[in-house]
């Protein structure tokens, strides 16, 4: 029975769920209907597409013209998005994330309510050679999350706007380098918790190994999805 469902494209979580009642057989195959519908639909334009360009003469990849194909490419790319994400390049899509950022912006705050008790009246904001070099009141720890959320709502439309990102890929990048901020954010406040007990005494190899990750994740994947872009179309 397992076997058979799958050949209907049902997925192994479904048909737990099936089996163990918490949804009908009926219900399932009604959903994975709709489901192969779109699909089909999808196929279909697919097909289409894949006629109109076997009509011209001598087509290669040299000579291919996307744009003789597709009305509106922002469009297109928006439409065909899941595409992309089942490839390797989705973690671009993961720390790109709202989830991602509402993951990093709880941790501000709930690392922060943590260890504000334990915290002296006073914490360090500023470093120097492994000593601090500026302390302000120990509340400035709940300042974390309301950064990420200015990062987020205030400074994400002036770096897109500012960094001229208008192609597809500008709303990735525009998305992962906020984040990314916001994570920075995350680290300086570790490090100043860290710093106070004594546990660390250097802001400047975190920060650079923050730096080197990331920088080097979003370069791997856009070369990644452009290959596979390119290899999609």
């Amino acid at each position: 029975k397992i076997a058979y469902l799958r050949t209907l494209g049902i997925s192994i979580e479904d048909i737990r769920s099936i089996i163990s009642e918490k949804v009908t057989l009926q219900e399932m195959l009604e959903k994975q209907k709709e489901v192969l519908k779109n699909q089909i639909t999808d196929l279909d334009k697919a097909k289409l597409i894949c006629e109109k360009m076997l009509d011209e003469e001598g087509i290669s990849y040299e000579k291919l013209q996307v744009e003789q194909y597709v009305t509106d490419l922002h469009d297109y790319w928006k439409d065909n998005q899941t595409v992309f994400k089942l490839d390797s390049v989705s973690f671009l899509y993961i720390w790109g994330s709202t989830l991602t950022w509402t993951t990093i912006t709880v941790l501000c705050l709930f690392i922060g309510a943590l260890f504000y008790s334990k915290l002296p009246t006073e914490i360090p904001v500023q470093w120097s050679k492994g000593v601090a070099t500026s302390l302000v009141n120990k509340n400035w720890i709940f300042i974390c999350p309301v950064i990420c959320i200015i990062i987020r709502y205030l400074l994400k439309p002036f770096i897109h706007a500012k960094l001229q990102m208008n192609n597809y890929y500008g709303g990735i990048i525009t998305e992962y380098l906020t984040n990314y901020m916001c994570f920075i954010v995350l680290s300086v406040e570790i490090f100043s918790i860290l710093f106070t007990f004594g546990v660390v005494k250097r802001v400047v190899v975190l920060l650079f190994a923050d730096t080197a990750v990331f920088i080097g994740l979003l370069a791997a994947g856009l070369v990644t999805m452009d290959l596979r872009g390119k290899e999609a179309l």
